[in-house]
């Protein structure tokens, strides 16, 4: 579940800012979004919604598309904010943070299914390795590869994380789409957490594959 950075709107004994009424566009976007899916995001149900003008939603963005990544880039805050959060209150052991870290993922993801969309389905230039990404983004990729780094076991540790990502998206988006066995849900995400990435690196190669002896 996201804890929203966004800023409380003043009420109406206060003034709110430019600032504040973008954050409360973000906001009642998200809200509208996770309520009634982008479909349901207008800029006429904004206004409705947030009690603003229409006027005030294009003086901020120029069109739903610019709406769509800004909510996207707060979402990627809020998830690396979640993802931090359980490294710090994971196992002192280093290779006991990516559990916790992929269960934060995991959790975030089925919680918020329609800002999941935004983040990772629907903003493409919000992608690694695009110039001038926003920080959000990459502030995801650096606690996963943070929560990865101590299986990395000579491995390249921006891969192992991409590897990590790649997993937790995949079988994010299978089980919502009800391609998976609902019954082996819990055993995928225990062997995403606690097994598969452990794999070491077969002698002599790169692989991310199990060695050749291992049972």
């Amino acid at each position: 579940m996201f804890a929203s950075t966004l800023v409380r709107v003043p009420g109406p004994a206060e003034k709110a800012t430019e600032q504040d009424r973008r954050d409360l566009i973000v906001r009642v976007a998200r809200e509208l979004a996770e309520t009634e899916g982008w479909a349901g995001v207008s800029t006429r149900r904004l206004s409705e919604r947030a009690e603003i003008d229409i006027g005030d939603v294009y003086r901020h963005f120029a069109d739903l598309e610019a709406l769509l990544a800004a909510v996207a880039v707060c979402a990627f805050a809020d998830l690396a904010a979640d993802l931090a959060e359980a490294h710090a209150d994971a196992t002192d052991e280093p290779e006991g943070a990516w559990p916790a870290v992929a269960a934060a993922y995991l959790d975030f993801a089925y919680a918020n299914p329609e800002v999941y969309d935004a983040m990772l389905a629907l903003t493409p230039d919000l992608a690694l390795g695009v110039d001038g990404v926003p920080a959000a983004p990459r502030a995801v990729f650096t606690e996963l590869r943070a929560a990865l780094a101590p299986l990395a076991e000579g491995r390249d540790p921006d891969t192992l994380a991409e590897v990590g990502w790649s997993l937790l998206h995949g079988v994010v988006m299978l089980t919502r789409g009800g391609r998976l066995r609902p019954e082996g849900q819990e055993e995928r995400e225990a062997m995403i957490a606690q097994r598969l990435l452990r794999w070491p690196c077969p002698a002599g190669g790169n692989s991310l594959g199990a060695s050749a002896d291992m049972p």
